[in-house]
């Protein structure tokens, strides 16, 4: 179980003040209910930390239930993936991993108990009919010409929607409440559906399903839920949630109380399902756990951490109003994570050859290095006359603040000796292909002239040693404008350059056979993770995030 930081917040402060009154003495209950109809994203992590650490903090406990309603759009991958996503961010549901379907026939029974006690009829009228009886804000709505039909040919119909005899979307269940409400939701909501569709657990058993106002509230008073929280766009629907437990007689102070708090909502991000999806099928991404994705599945895979998204989530903290959090925030919450778990390496990604002409071509010889200068530890690296640079750590018409390496200037190579560019080579085209150094062989560590005060230092590997890879360098799917908002068409705001391969970089061979998954940071450039498509013979690595940290400068400043 992951060790969770919940701060106080208004939803912790409702259940502290329940328990104050004696309510739900049997202990704190919450639950997690994704729809196995797509991957977990980024809002979801919120929502399972919030649910979880609740439970947690008062002692109570945490279901995880499938709210598997709609067959036509679930699958059990996505089953699958939600549980692995969950575990991955260091949560458990213990025994306690349950489905809506668990309780079709209890739910139908209670279907049918409201239509007994008049408080639900079979209707008629088609999907667009019944929205335009349903009126406006200001308008109030239209009574159905089937709201009054008999208990007795309700029951008959509903039975028969039940047996299959009717076609899909000829009939529906709706709960009879009052259709001048000015709430739309309580305004003789659809609280059944006929639908001919194979569902991955039921079969062909069923083929009328709940709608999710009706399940939902019912599956949290059968698990003994006592607070269900949930995001904003749920509070208008509260009253139908409340109203259909006490329709059905559970007893107020221990059926379960709606909590709603604000979605998160972050820049350069969609979390719409549906616009998820149509990214995967329309082959804009490579699939759901593409780096750029903001699925779990997605960030896992572009190396962020359960415990940088857990500390965002503390960070972010819980509301009652909907915000914009800035993407840099979570992007600082992983940096500050992997700075101090990630072990140094060198990589040079666009490599340029250097010639250390006063270095024995037979020679190899192995240097220490730190590891972290978090935890300690240190690695052997060898070294050898001809090594690579980064091309851009070479300027031949350098300005007069440029401490890297220049012709005639010198530069200190971490952990090694300092250099002297004394030949520049290039191509027919007038290219720098290769540059000719002298070394002071005296200057490395612990030597005579190690201590000579040099203001650049750069990151090398040698030719001779290092590794091939690939490097995969990310940056947001989805440009914003300035305000952070993202258009209706969101797919007129890809970022066409939200990916860069980089295919002929050297890393030093001390990451060789590592692991899927493992992260490091190359030095001066950023955080790296090594990726799934890794084999022993090619090195695949994705950035995780820059060393520079905006937004903890921005914070710095407020």
């Amino acid at each position: 179980m992951a060790e969770t930081t919940l701060a106080s917040n208004f939803i912790q402060n409702i259940i502290e003040d329940d328990l104050s009154q004696g309510k739900y003495t049997e202990g704190i209950h919450t639950r997690f209910p994704p729809e196995p109809n797509g991957y977990l994203h980024i809002g979801h992590v919120k929502s399972i930390c919030l649910n979880f650490g609740l439970a947690e903090r008062n002692q109570g406990l945490c279901n995880l239930r499938f709210d598997d309603t709609n067959p036509t759009k679930e699958d059990t991958e996505y089953v699958d993936s939600i549980q692995e996503d969950i575990k991955w961010l260091g949560f458990s549901w213990g025994d306690r991993r349950f489905y809506a379907s668990d309780y079709f026939e209890k739910l139908y029974g209670y279907a049918e108990e409201l239509i007994k006690k008049g408080l639900a009829y079979v209707d008629d009228l088609s999907a667009e009919e019944i929205k335009a009886y349903r009126g406006t804000l200001t308008e109030p709505g239209k009574e159905s010409p089937y709201r009054n039909r008999s208990v007795e040919e309700n029951l008959d119909l509903f039975r028969r929607m039940r047996a299959g005899e009717f076609e899909d979307g000829s009939h529906v269940l709706r709960a009879k409440i009052d259709m001048a409400s000015p709430n739309l939701v309580m305004r003789d909501t659809v609280i059944y559906r006929i639908a001919h569709a194979h569902h991955h657990r039921t079969g062909d058993e069923w083929c009328i399903y709940p709608m999710y106002d009706f399940a939902h509230p019912l599956s949290d008073a059968i698990e003994n839920i006592t607070h269900s929280v949930c995001t904003l766009e749920f509070e208008e629907h509260r009253p139908f949630y409340d109203w259909l437990l006490e329709s059905l007689g559970f007893e107020e102070g221990k059926r379960p109380r709606q909590i709603e708090f604000a979605r998160l909502n972050l820049t350069n991000t969609v979390t719409s399902k549906r616009k998820l999806r149509q990214l995967v099928e329309e082959g804009i991404v490579s699939g759901w756990d593409d780096p750029r994705m903001p699925t779990i599945a997605g960030l896992r895979r572009r190396g962020y951490t359960p415990a940088a998204l857990r500390h965002f989530c503390e960070e972010i903290g819980v509301a009652k109003a909907n915000s914009l959090v800035d993407a840099a925030m979570l992007e600082h919450c992983v940096r500050d994570d992997l700075n101090e778990n990630a072990d140094r390496v060198m990589a040079v990604l666009r490599p340029l050859k250097v010639t250390i002409t006063n270095y024995p071509e037979d020679k190899e010889e192995w240097l220490i290095a730190d590891n972290n200068p978090m935890h300690g530890g240190s690695r052997f690296m060898p070294f050898s006359r001809e090594i690579y640079i980064e091309q851009e750590d070479f300027m031949e018409d350098a300005p007069k603040k440029f401490f890297r390496l220049k012709p005639g200037g010198e530069v200190r190579l971490k952990h090694a000796y300092i250099i002297k560019c004394e030949e520049v080579i290039k191509d027919e085209a007038g290219n720098v292909v290769e540059l000719r150094c002298t070394a002071d062989l005296d200057s490395k560590t612990g030597g005579p002239t190690a201590n000579r005060k040099i203001k650049g230092t750069i990151h090398w590997v040698a030719a001779r040693t290092a590794l091939p890879a690939e490097v995969r360098l990310y940056d947001y799917l989805i440009e914003t404008d300035e305000d952070g908002n993202i258009p209706d068409n969101f797919l007129e705001s890809l970022n066409k350059n939200s990916l860069e391969v980089i295919e002929n970089a050297w890393i030093e061979p001390s990451v060789k056979l590592t692991a899927a998954g493992t992260h490091y940071q190359f030095l001066r450039d950023g955080y790296f993770v090594v990726d799934p498509d890794t084999t022993p013979d090619h090195l695949v690595f994705n950035r995780v995030v820059g060393l520079r940290d905006s937004w903890a400068k921005a914070s710095q400043k407020g």
